[in-house]
């Protein structure tokens, strides 16, 4: 495989020397979630508004254009802000319904992605792998199950900003990596995140990981604001596939 790493500059392999373990964004970067998911995110959202009298119907496209890498109960608390709406008693209900229908969404509109599953093949026989998200626990492992890795990542290896934490949030809070570091008995020096999103990639650079860009499921005509933005969160690389990232890593390796 030939590596075309498009970031800013060739990354100091020195730097993914001591990488034992992957933390890896789960949506849009393991698979191509988000397109779907906001199509049921969008009908939620809407029926939100209107149950609280805002005539304002989203599209799956803007909404998720707007809030890209961050979890609902952060975007729906966003909304409730802008229009003026009391969330006092509701927020987690509504939080729950846009999971469940979200999920249900995946589990017919994910497959197995050998583009994904074979190089992941690769790197978990020389690392440790772990999801880091901000979506909900439940999402994430329903999508792990029709797309063929739940065997990389089992509960105890997945991080969930929502349900992880003391307090739920999102990122780009760094909170979720900084705990599933601590759960895996990992440093920084020994973690090297995969992220697609700028809040993402803000989140992990945040807790000190050394982090590379992946833009495989990133739409087209978003990659290269997307490839600029996240080199300048400051990544060490911006890649277009996951086969990248193994050259990369086993380059780094044979140093």
């Amino acid at each position: 495989m030939t590596t075309t790493t498009t970031g800013p500059s060739r990354p100091d392999l020195d730097l993914l020397q001591p990488v034992r373990v992957l933390l890896c964004d789960a949506d849009g970067n393991l698979f191509p979630s988000e397109e779907p998911a906001f199509v049921a995110s969008a009908k939620v959202t809407s029926r939100f508004l209107a149950e609280h009298g805002v005539h304002r119907v989203y599209d799956p496209e803007e909404l998720r254009l707007a809030t890209t890498g961050l979890n609902y109960r952060t975007t729906i608390s966003a909304l409730a802000a802008e229009h003026g709406i009391d969330m006092t008693g509701q927020l987690d209900s509504w939080v729950k319904a846009e999971q469940q229908a979200v999920t249900a969404h995946l589990r017919t509109a994910l497959h197995p992605d050998p583009t994904v599953l074979e190089p992941l093949t690769e790197l978990a026989a020389h690392y440790e792998v772990a999801a880091v998200s901000s979506s909900a626990d439940v999402r994430i492992a329903a999508s792990f199950e029709v797309t063929g890795m739940a065997q990389f990542f089992p509960a105890e290896r997945r991080f969930s900003a929502e349900d992880s934490l003391p307090v739920p949030t999102s990122k780009p809070d760094p909170a979720i990596y900084l705990h599933a570091m601590t759960e895996l008995r990992t440093t920084a020096a020994e973690g090297l995140a995969v992220e697609d999103s700028v809040a993402g990639a803000t989140s992990a650079v945040a807790a000190g990981l050394p982090t590379i860009g992946n833009l495989q499921f990133v739409q087209a005509p978003e990659r290269e604001a997307r490839r600029a933005a996240l080199q300048t969160v400051g990544v060490l690389a911006v890649v277009t596939s996951w086969a990248e990232i193994v050259d990369l890593l086993g380059q780094a390796r044979a140093r």
